[in-house]
């Protein structure tokens, strides 16, 4: 019974193929948007999330925004921050230079730090070594550039022993870093109508001491960052840290600010899964509007097959088949706008994926997919309803003697 009854569904839905179609539309636009949007959002977040946890997650960041009068120095910070929790201390300074090497010259961006640096930020060496203790202590001029900078300016990537001029003042290059160890600001994607061009930003390292005689707005030490032993110790490091730092300035806290990177990468993931939330909210509603339309329509076929009701009715079939008829129509019509849905977003993220290949990683989100399967089946259930009671409550006589 149930079978022939699904059967006679299917066949009422073939009937009118276009009217099908355009009743299963708002479902296929809603089901498409829904999956699109937050498989979008996903591959968003996920990029973000992974550029931060590349930079290690097990660092603490702190901003010193007020001094006291009493300027943080190279020497007392080295000496303040040698503790056991710590398992690397750096400071942090930027100016900004013109380097030259032969005939070519461009803005470099320098960055004074320490040997530490390298390792709180999970970077790693192409080639030649990082900046060490005494090259802090002695002023060195010596510099650790990126993989970029060093074809960049010298054409090749092994350049550890060449040197490079700063302002007109020669460095020695020690190190070149990996690829794949540039700072987020490292390339830029500038387009130019339909054109796309590839701007380098050029960086280099080099001891925070040496960085001091560069620049005059790096005399002192107003930002730096420490590292824990382990992930599982930087709660513990940073109470640590604030002790140091209230010590340090005066027991005011507002003197200072500590970040903690994995409370960072925290938020972010939950500002990720907030706007996937938000997206599917937005996209869900098109598909209450899709029932909405399945209800109209459904409405408007048991009108149109008054008659068809009354000889089915007069022939022995009972209000339980009639009922379940219409609801099955309703839910086929629903889920094969949903399967249609899925199908169609799944091509477009292929091709998102495929133009935006460097930037992000997108893929269909199969649980978002699941989920829009049975929200589908349940908005054909509750918008076909009412139709199906309609046509089932329908009297066989006063059906027959209807005329349309």
């Amino acid at each position: 019974m149930v079978i022939q009854t699904g059967k006679m569904a299917w066949s009422a839905v073939c009937a009118n193929k276009m009217r099908t179609f355009l009743t299963m539309l708002g479902i296929i636009i809603g089901v498409a948007a829904l999956i699109i949007l937050v498989s979008i959002a996903d591959g968003a977040g996920n990029s973000v999330s992974s550029q931060i946890s590349q930079m290690g997650s097990n660092y603490l960041s702190v901003q010193i925004s007020d001094n006291k009068e009493n300027p943080l120095k190279l020497t007392e910070f080295m000496a303040l921050f040698a503790e056991d929790e710590f398992a690397q201390t750096s400071p942090i300074g930027r100016t900004s230079v013109t380097g030259k090497s032969g005939y070519t010259d461009s803005s470099v961006n320098i960055y004074g730090t320490s040997g530490g640096y390298f390792d709180i930020m999970g970077m790693e060496l192409y080639a030649g070594r990082t900046l060490k203790r005494t090259d802090l202590e002695n002023c060195s001029y010596v510099i650790v550039i990126s993989y970029d900078t060093a074809v960049e300016m010298f054409g090749r990537a092994d350049v550890a022993g060449e040197s490079l001029s700063l302002d007109g003042k020669s460095f020695l290059v020690i190190g070149v870093l990996s690829e794949d160890s540039a700072s987020f600001s490292s390339t830029m994607m500038v387009r130019n109508g339909d054109d796309s061009s590839e701007t380098v930003v050029l960086e280099g390292y080099i001891p925070y001491s040496t960085l001091s005689k560069l620049a005059d707005n790096v005399l002192e030490i107003k930002q730096f960052y420490v590292s824990s032993a382990d992930e599982s110790s930087m709660d513990f490091a940073e109470r640590k840290l604030q002790e140091i730092l209230l010590a340090r300035f005066e027991n005011d806290e507002d003197a200072f600010s500590i970040q903690n990177q994995s409370e960072v990468l925290e938020a972010m993931e939950g500002v990720n899964d907030t706007m996937s939330m938000m997206l599917g909210g937005i996209a869900a509603i098109s598909l209450v509007v899709g029932g909405i339309g399945i209800m109209n329509i459904m409405l408007v076929s048991v009108t149109e097959r008054t008659k068809e009701i009354g000889i089915r009715k007069a022939i022995g079939a009972g209000k339980g088949s009639i009922m379940l008829q219409f609801l099955l129509e309703a839910v086929i019509v629903s889920l094969s706008g949903c399967v249609t849905g899925i199908l169609f977003s799944f091509i477009t993220l292929k091709v998102i994926g495929n133009v935006m290949e460097s930037a992000m990683s997108v893929s269909m989100n199969i649980r978002v997919a699941l989920l829009s399967v049975i929200f589908s089946g349940l908005i054909g259930i509750v918008f076909g309803l009412y139709p199906a009671n309609k046509a089932a409550n329908k009297k066989p006589i006063d059906a027959l003697r209807y005329s349309g």
